[in-house]
């Protein structure tokens, strides 16, 4: 029979067992019931109230941060092409290291040759470019009427479209259009000056301290993953150095190319028709035929249709097939193993991203993601092993 000390010691038992929020036990011969405990009745207002605050708070940190990106993307831009150069540059750096030249010195003895043969270039090609290009555009009146009265199909075309006049008065009204805007390209110029300045300085520290950087970046991640982590910095620095470098010295056997044939043919204005050949051919996949119909376009201009510019055309469809099938895949080897569909696509979104740089830099980025991702995309063809079964 069970005492009134017994039947109290029950009720508490129920009670705490309803305040942690199990299910009561039901005494026997009881019909006593015992409502549930709702989730809403078991968090107080104010916990709710934190937890809202506390989410309100996250999104306006997050929003915060992205205005401000948003507003230092022309720095951070800046700061990107700088790392992305000293990437680049990391495997000279990284040769004369294995000379015993200490890092500090291999970084100034590059820089230095760098800017000695970049002042070489301005002082020996720029003067005669700018010359050769000014006559250039002051001249193309007069070539586009000579040819106009070389060929009818010509003349058909600029007499119903009224290019002749057009074109010159476009040229006559250039010095105008340029003493308007002085100020303007004052400011864009002074801009680019400086830009260029700070890329520089930013290159100059990042190839300086990049080893710092790289054991950096590989101490953010955990113990067990900074072996794939190092790996993966090891990779990133191979393709991009391998790939900007390759494609300069494709760029070179572009220009220098182009200029020593135009040379021979007696094309005017070979200097600077090289040096935009040279430059449009660091584009991907396009920059080669852009640079090739320029240079076209100006013979047919300059001197006449057949035979030099058809000889002109036909140099650079055997060009291209030379660089594409000899040139390229014995300077660039296993650096960027892509198909042209994906080289173009990328370009393409590079471009759009940020401009030129971005289509000449998102190919080396996007075939070391190819390295890296390579490994698990193999694996996922991998027949999957049968368990062993006991009979």
């Amino acid at each position: 029979m069970a005492t009134a000390e017994d039947g109290g010691g029950a009720v508490a038992n129920d009670d705490r067992e309803v305040a942690d929020g199990t299910e009561p036990l039901r005494v026997a011969g009881t019909d006593e019931t015992v409502a549930a405990v709702s989730l809403a009745d078991q968090v107080p207002p104010g916990l709710v109230l934190r937890w809202a605050a506390a989410g309100t708070l996250g999104v306006l940190i997050v929003l915060l941060a992205a205005y401000g990106v948003y507003i230092v993307r022309s720095i951070l831009v800046l700061v990107f092409i700088a790392l992305f150069l000293a990437v680049s540059l990391d495997p000279p750096v990284r040769w004369l290291i294995k000379k015993g030249v200490p890092r500090s010195f291999a970084v100034t003895i590059l820089v230095a040759v760098l800017v000695a043969l970049l002042g070489v270039f301005m002082w020996s090609i720029v003067p005669p470019m700018v010359d050769q290009g000014g006559k250039l555009l002051t001249d193309l009146p007069g070539y586009l009427q000579r040819l106009s009265k070389e060929s009818t199909a010509v003349r058909e075309v600029t007499d119903r479209y009224n290019l002749t006049d057009r074109l010159s008065f476009l040229l006559s009204a250039l010095p105008a259009r340029l003493a308007g805007g002085a100020i303007g390209f004052l400011q864009r110029f002074l801009g680019l000056v400086a830009s260029s300045l700070t890329v520089l300085v930013l290159t100059i520290y990042f190839m300086a301290d990049l080893p710092r950087l790289r054991r950096g970046m590989v101490r953010l991640f955990p113990s067990r993953r900074r072996s794939r982590i190092a790996e993966i910095l090891d990779v990133v620095v191979d393709k991009v150095g391998g790939y900007m470098i390759g494609n300069i010295i494709i760029s070179l056997f572009a220009g220098v190319s182009t200029f020593v044939f135009l040379e021979i043919v007696r094309v005017p204005f070979a200097l600077p028709l090289a040096v935009t050949v040279a430059i449009t051919d660091l584009i991907p996949m396009i920059g080669a035929t852009l640079g090739a119909a320029i240079c076209v376009l100006v013979s047919v201009f300059a001197v006449d249709i057949w035979p030099t510019g058809v000889v002109v055309l036909l140099f650079f469809i055997l060009y291209q097939q030379v660089e594409n099938y000899l040139i390229a895949p014995r300077v660039l080897r296993n650096t960027v193993d892509m198909s042209s569909v994906g080289v173009l696509l990328i370009a393409l979104i590079g471009g759009a991203v940020i401009g030129l740089i971005g289509a000449v830099i998102a190919i080396p980025i996007a075939a070391t993601v190819k390295v890296l991702a390579s490994p698990a995309i193999a694996s996922m063809d991998e027949p999957v092993p049968r368990a062993s079964t006991e009979s």
